[in-house]
């Protein structure tokens, strides 16, 4: 088996603010400092940018430059359309100004996108939702958001864009809220380089089954991107992965490998109280031991349990493959 190639977001080595540490845990961390966290970590060859860069003026060649001198390379660049500049939404935004400065800058970081030789732009609409019942017209936030995607799409045909859904947060219900519903509006767009970014952590907090959303978007060939995490189903805590659900967290692999799919196994941990270059480290090495488990499965054994949908049979042979046998 392969090595998979390792990447996180550059937000995981960032400064955390909360509600109660408003002035955040840990002083500012602004695109070139993180980029030289990044480099500390070993294994880590990708991180996808969010764009603006900081502080502003950084241009791409500037940030193109520290990634070549740190031996990483940007995957993808995800606009920051989840600030309190949209606060009230992005594509759904109900002022049409402000819904065009949302696909503006997504168009700008597209453009950044292509300098770095970026593999596809993320798309994660936070603010796009709603807070009350009788709030909006979901019709009307469905269609603004179908067309603001369809748009970009069309407008950068070369670049691939993926949607990271969640269920919410910040708003209390998110347009792209499950891996059905994105899937959904991907078809009704009908462009091919629309695509999913599948986040482990939103897809338990939501209550599916990694493994199965997985298997669902790569079905139909949307499946862009990955993030891992882990959390305690009830939030998006952001934790090192495999530190909640290890046999969740070895299925979703599992199923990723099995369907053939290659792509980047990519962090989206939050370290708020703990240092930023170990969690990505930890994280790392998780993933390193669930392909080491991946190599000693086995397949045939576990193939004829699920035929049978034998649980303990199941739970038997990919317990014995990651944690030894008895």
């Amino acid at each position: 088996m392969q090595t998979p190639v390792f990447g996180a977001g550059i937000w995981h080595f960032g400064r955390y603010v909360d509600r109660y540490a408003t002035d955040g845990y840990g002083p500012p961390v602004n695109t070139l400092a993180a980029i030289g966290l990044a480099g500390q970590v070993e294994d880590l060859s990708v991180v996808d940018m969010t764009y603006p860069f900081d502080p502003a003026g950084l241009t791409v060649e500037e940030v193109g430059a520290a990634l070549k001198q740190h031996d990483l390379r940007a995957i993808a660049v995800t606009p920051e359309i989840y600030t309190r500049r949209f606060s009230r939404g992005a594509f759904t935004n109900p002022d049409a100004a402000v819904r065009r400065a949302a696909i503006d800058l997504v168009s700008q970081a597209a453009e950044a996108a292509r300098v770095l030789g970026c593999d596809y732009v993320k798309l994660w609409p936070g603010q796009d939702g709603w807070d009350y019942p009788f709030q909006a017209d979901h019709q009307q936030l469905w269609r603004y958001s179908l067309e603001a995607v369809g748009e970009l799409a069309s407008t950068f045909p070369d670049l691939r864009f993926a949607i990271e859904y969640k269920p919410r947060e910040p708003r209390n219900a998110m347009v792209f809220s499950s891996v059905a519903k994105t899937l959904l509006g991907i078809e009704e767009i009908g462009l091919p380089n629309v695509g999913i970014l599948l986040d482990f952590g939103h897809s338990l907090y939501g209550g599916e089954s990694p493994a199965d959303a997985a298997r669902l978007a790569i079905s139909r060939g949307r499946l862009f991107a990955i993030d891992v995490n882990d959390n305690y189903r009830g939030w998006d805590d952001d934790m090192v992965t495999g530190s909640m659900h290890p046999i969740e967290t070895f299925e979703f692999f599992h199923a990723l490998h099995d369907a053939g799919w290659d792509g980047v196994w990519q962090l989206d941990q939050f370290p708020f109280r703990e240092d930023s270059v170990q969690a990505a480290r930890d994280g790392i090495a998780v993933m390193k031991r669930i392909h080491r488990a991946l190599g000693r499965l086995d397949r045939d054994a576990l193939a004829a349990a699920q035929q049978a949908q034998d649980a303990l049979a199941a739970q038997r042979i990919i317990q014995a493959a990651l944690y030894g046998d008895a």
